[in-house]
């Protein structure tokens, strides 16, 4: 639960920190605002990926399901800056599938923390793993960074993309490669997996 007080005292010393006077009009408001931006940014901290993922629904037949191009934002816990993106996710059913709109609320359930790229896309792919128990399951996601794109180095338009595989998609290539297909990136991708 996001400690509102806390937050308002923080952002009033931030803004006295950068020599601001807190008084003046345009920021007199400001603690309130960036306290109930926080609690909304920050929502994932008190929910469960299983809440979303445990309600599913028999299948007789087994074939891929992906939702990809599903927009994210996050913060970056290293310089609390946002990073933000589209996330891809497929799985092999094992019996059943779960809603697709509950694949994007797990995306959302660990976007909505501090947060680290690398380590959402695990969390992503793992969460699927434990609560729909698939063949296997793939997640991509692409991003860019204003950690690296505002400051630092200052390189607008890159992106950063990060894979994590488990079962079937770790461990036939085929899988993998008609993933990449279906999400539009078999260019590329393909080319490593021909070596």
């Amino acid at each position: 639960m996001v400690d509102q007080t806390k937050i308002k005292e923080a952002v009033r010393l931030l803004l006295e920190g950068i020599g601001e006077d807190v008084s003046r009009e345009g920021l007199r408001e400001t603690p309130d605002r960036i306290a109930r931006m926080y609690g909304e940014i920050f929502a994932g901290m008190d929910e469960d990926a299983g809440e979303h993922l445990t309600k599913t629904f028999a299948v007789a037949s087994n074939e891929m399901v992906l939702v990809k191009d599903i927009t994210f934002y996050s913060i970056c816990e290293h310089h609390l800056m946002p990073f933000y993106g589209k996330a891809h996710i497929a799985y092999l059913p094992n019996g059943k599938v779960v809603g697709l709109s509950k694949l994007a609320r797990t995306v959302e359930v660990y976007a909505r923390r501090p947060q680290i790229q690398e380590q959402m896309t695990i969390q992503i792919v793992d969460a699927v793993m434990e609560h729909l128990k698939p063949q296997g399951a793939v997640v991509m996601l692409e991003a860019e960074h204003l950690c690296m794109t505002m400051r630092g180095v200052e390189k607008p338009g890159s992106r950063t993309v990060t894979l994590a595989s488990r079962g079937c998609f770790q461990e036939d290539p085929k899988w993998q490669a008609l993933f990449f297909r279906m999400i539009g990136e078999d260019k590329v991708y393909n080319q490593d997996l021909a070596k």
